[in-house]
């Protein structure tokens, strides 16, 4: 599967562990499908890259939200139990967007990347602008349903459809995703 890659979304410890400053209530629930996902691109050698919130401490973004992932701090870091391995990328961004002002479609590019699946939070944000930004740019897109997650299923639900309406994702869950990369 050299043509297509995993980008994992602000799995980060403000949006995860307890303590942190904006965590999405069922973020934890997803790590098992998470976990299983990198293993199954790891052994295939599969681009991983992971997109992490990386804000200034006076980004004009916390007018808005609570205070999170500022740059150096712990609650920026992605969570231990997804740690980044050696040859995966990781990729700091500012907006909601993976692609916004990054180098994240020369990353793809240089690759031959034209297959990406999105894992991770918010749904209804990060996942989403990042899905737009990935299928204006020609990728084809796959949202795993069961390794994203937002503030509420009501906006995960929302997002999802909107995803795969607007953009043209497929959605898949962790074992359809599975079988799909095996054939």
């Amino acid at each position: 599967m050299t043509d297509t890659a995993i980008l994992v979304i602000d799995m980060l410890n403000d949006f995860v562990h307890d303590g942190g400053s904006l965590v999405v209530p069922k973020a934890k629930d997803l790590i098992p499908n998470q976990r299983q996902i990198l293993e199954f691109a790891r052994e295939r050698d599969m681009l991983i890259v992971y997109l992490t919130d990386s804000h200034l401490p006076d980004d004009p973004e916390f007018e808005m939200w609570p205070t999170h992932a500022v740059q150096g701090t712990d609650g920026a870091r992605v969570i231990d139990e997804l740690s980044p391995q050696e040859g995966d990328r990781v990729i700091p961004k500012r907006k909601y967007s993976g692609f916004y002002e990054t180098d994240l479609d020369s990353t793809l590019r240089e690759k031959h990347i034209e297959r990406v699946i999105l894992i991770g939070v918010l749904t209804d944000i990060c996942v989403m602008y990042t899905s737009a930004d990935a299928s204006a740019r020609g990728y084809q897109v796959y949202i795993v349903d069961d390794a994203t997650g937002s503030s509420s299923e009501k906006n995960h639900k929302f997002a999802i459809e909107h995803i795969k309406s607007v953009h043209g994702a497929v959605v898949l869950s962790t074992p359809e995703l599975i079988t799909m990369l095996e054939s």
